[in-house]
């Protein structure tokens, strides 16, 4: 029976077997080696849409709940909380394991294997800071995994699997950015032989930069830090941060759409100062639009790192409402994150008791590692490494299909 190699992502989720002589990936959606990590219940079908499709759902307007990035919530409270989806009463590790058996279903229909045994990708930490929700959270998964009809899972660290995938010799720092941690493994690679050394993770990902962006430049355009005003008397107090926050991040978006919350912002309109702002706002709650600000907010990151300027397009909120958005703005914004990137690197390496010098190659894996300000980041503290993009969205998961072999 063969094993599946499954790199399950906070924003995408690809899966790959070995193939005669190579790892290859599974077109889980037509022509493409990954598929979005989303959702879409659909009320009105009563049914589960998944990948691109549940993000065009969303894009659409159908009536329903969309969810992304929900591997982030992997390992904490929420994750056990039963809801209501569709007259059930679900977890969200129950939501995850739907995903992952449609999944295993496109993989079984793509080759003609049955896949009840899974090698899955992982990060080094999930959650850096507290070892108890870290050993949860892979606790989560395995039981999302069992809901989904694997027989079996085993998990591998994502940057220790890309390791076995990417090509060259010498000594290698995998850099692995992606959605919601980064991951750091130090290798050595002879021929087809690869001796992991030492691995670090790090709490950090895109999803992070999206709601650095989200607070800074998309939600004071929605009222984040604007006065209201008391109902009697001459005191004011800002608009609460807390739902602004929800709002910036994928994770937490599905769960503000709430009619007491909208009422509150309505009576916030006639309070204001500058009531447009919580207009906008009373907009997205109403029309449930959050998804759709932090697509745009994603795009807009995405086209400032490649084109060195963009807008944050919010047309769907309100006609022609844009931020501007430049490389150096990137850059200010992302700064700190950078350097906690960059100090992950160096630890990583020095727990081999080596020095940057010492390594020949960084090799970058992970969408967001091929944001400006990582790279460079990493370059200035291994000036004498060689910077290797290969593979940056499939390095994981070829790999996994190299271990499951």
């Amino acid at each position: 029976m063969t094993t599946l190699g499954l790199d399950f992502g906070t924003s995408n989720t690809a899966a790959g077997v070995f193939d005669g002589n190579r790892p290859v990936s599974i077109p889980l959606e037509p022509g493409k080696d990954t598929i979005p990590t989303a959702v879409f219940v659909d009320f009105a079908d009563r049914q589960y849409i998944y990948g691109s499709a549940a993000a065009t759902a969303m894009q659409e307007g159908l009536e329903g709940r969309f969810m992304r990035a929900l591997k982030s919530i992997l390992g904490t409270p929420i994750a056990q909380e039963p809801r209501m989806f569709l007259n059930e009463r679900l977890t969200l590790i129950e939501i995850i394991a739907r995903f992952l058996a449609e999944v295993k279903s496109r993989s079984e229909k793509a080759t003609g294997q049955k896949f009840e045994t899974a090698l899955s990708g992982r990060p080094v930490k999930f959650h850096s800071q507290s070892p108890e929700k870290d050993a949860q959270a892979e606790l989560d998964l395995r039981k999302a995994y069992e809901f989904a009809g694997f027989k079996d899972v085993s998990f591998l660290p994502e940057p220790e699997a890309a390791a076995l995938a990417v090509e060259g010799d010498g000594t290698m720092l995998i850099v692995d950015i992606g959605g919601g941690t980064s991951d750091f493994t130090l290798c050595t690679r002879k021929g087809d032989q690869t001796d992991v050394i030492t691995s670090r993770g790090l709490r950090l990902g895109g999803t992070d930069f999206d709601r650095t962006l989200s607070l800074a430049h998309a939600m004071p355009l929605f009222g984040m830090g604007a006065d209201i005003n008391a109902e009697i008397g001459s005191r004011k107090h800002p608009a609460p941060r807390a739902l602004f926050h929800d709002l910036a991040s994928w994770e937490k978006i599905a769960f503000v759409y709430d009619p007491a919350l909208l009422r509150d912002v309505q009576k916030w309109i006639r309070l204001a100062d500058h009531p447009v702002l919580f207009e906008r706002l009373a907009t997205i709650l109403d029309l449930h639009l959050g998804h759709d600000v932090a697509y745009a907010v994603e795009a807009g990151k995405i086209a400032a790192n490649e084109r060195g300027e963009a807008q944050i397009e919010l047309g769907v909120v309100e006609r022609g409402l844009t931020s501007a958005l430049r490389d150096q703005i990137l850059s200010q914004e992302f700064a700190a994150y950078a350097d906690m990137i960059g100090e992950e690197a160096l630890l990583t390496v020095q727990d081999a008791g080596l020095t940057p010098d010492r390594v020949d190659q960084v090799v970058f894996v992970g969408g967001s590692s091929l944001l400006s300000v990582v790279k460079q980041g990493l370059a200035s503290r291994f000036t004498d490494s060689r910077l290797v993009y290969s593979e940056v969205f499939t390095a994981v998961v070829h790999g996994l299909a190299i271990a499951a072999k």
